[in-house]
């Protein structure tokens, strides 16, 4: 299927500019399906296996990523001062625990994905969520200067 890139690249960087707001995380989670969906050309028979497995894996992965090792290390970074060796000793229990968990809901994913798609498409896949999230890094970046500059401009009097 030949399919035009222009719409949906516009259509990522226009509506990638409200990033920073957390109500349109729905509206970057829309974005992503649309530049993967482009990206993989899944067959609809693909699609209906590839997105039900792509949803709980990202829910999941989401979960471990933001919860469990986000909090284990801002515990890491506040008490690193002050932890004694035991206490050091279950936070990295903990840290390897989650990383393992992490590892494990990959490992399962590319294992389920192989039964829907093929391993250049699971590889294709790997290769634009990376795309997709350097370039929302990219516009963050791009909002952060903007920002920046505009509150330390000093209004002419």
């Amino acid at each position: 299927m030949k399919r035009t890139y222009l719409i949906p690249v516009f259509i990522f960087f226009f509506s990638i500019s409200v990033f920073s707001q957390h109500k349109n995380r729905e509206q970057i989670k829309a974005l992503k399906i649309s530049f993967i969906t482009e990206k993989l050309d899944l067959t609809s028979k693909e699609a209906q296996g590839f997105w039900p497995i792509y949803n709980a894996y990202d829910k999941s992965t989401t979960k471990i990523k933001h919860q469990d090792i986000r909090n284990i290390r801002k515990e890491i970074k506040t008490n690193s001062e002050t932890l004694n060796d035991v206490e050091a000793q279950k936070l990295l229990e903990r840290l390897l625990q989650a990383e393992d968990n992490l590892h494990n809901e990959r490992m399962a994913f590319v294992n389920k994905l192989k039964k829907i798609i093929s391993p250049k498409k699971i590889i294709i896949l790997k290769a634009t969520e990376d795309d997709f999230n350097r370039k929302l890094f990219e516009q963050y970046k791009k909002r952060k200067q903007v920002n920046s500059k505009k509150e330390n401009e000093t209004p002419n009097k």
